[in-house]
């Protein structure tokens, strides 16, 4: 008989698949328009891509268990897949940012701030009446997320989102054996 995967082992594979998947199309879009990473289009399709994904991976892993994953088994490998998938794709990022193109980060900085100008007018607020020192504090905050230590510490906040959505998936995975009810 076939030893079964912990989640742990079984989400390496999907982890760093989903990892170098997301990378590609970070790379793609770099290629064809910069800007495209900036977009929140750009962002929602990623988003979605990687919910399906795992999702995949998933329901593999669940079928290799026998039909049947209790919530905890289907978070922890949701939770390590989108650990190692994030990983792998703050280490792409790094290239990327630092050595591929190290202007691109000032370009999708100030992407993100004329985002933030154009929110703030849709709101009803003028830029213009802003304090220019709030501005620039503005600026300097767009520019920080793209550093070497702003990636990692936005990595560390993604690890918080990634628990919160691996309580979803985990949700969505489960699916327990109701024949052992009786």
């Amino acid at each position: 008989m076939e030893e079964q995967q912990s989640p742990f082992q079984a989400a390496i594979k999907p982890g760093l698949t989903i990892g170098l998947v997301s990378l590609a199309l970070t790379f793609i879009a770099y290629f064809i328009d910069s800007s495209l990473l900036g977009s929140a289009w750009f962002g929602l399709v990623a988003i979605v891509l990687f919910f399906v994904l795992i999702i995949y991976f998933g329901k593999q892993y669940r079928s290799e268990l026998g039909g049947f994953m209790t919530f905890g088994t289907a978070f922890n490998f949701s939770f390590v897949t989108m650990v190692i998938s994030g990983l792998v794709g703050v280490i792409g990022q790094l290239l990327l940012f630092h050595v591929v193109d190290p202007a691109l980060p000032g370009v999708l900085a100030d992407q993100a701030f004329e985002t933030q100008l154009s929110f703030m007018e849709k709101i009803g607020q003028d830029p213009d009446a802003l304090d220019p020192a709030m501005l620039e504090e503005m600026r300097a905050s767009s520019s920080k997320g793209f550093t070497l230590s702003g990636q990692l510490m936005g990595f560390g906040f993604s690890l918080i989102v990634y628990a919160i959505i691996a309580l979803i998936l985990g949700a969505i995975l489960k699916k327990r054996d109701k024949s052992l009810d009786y």
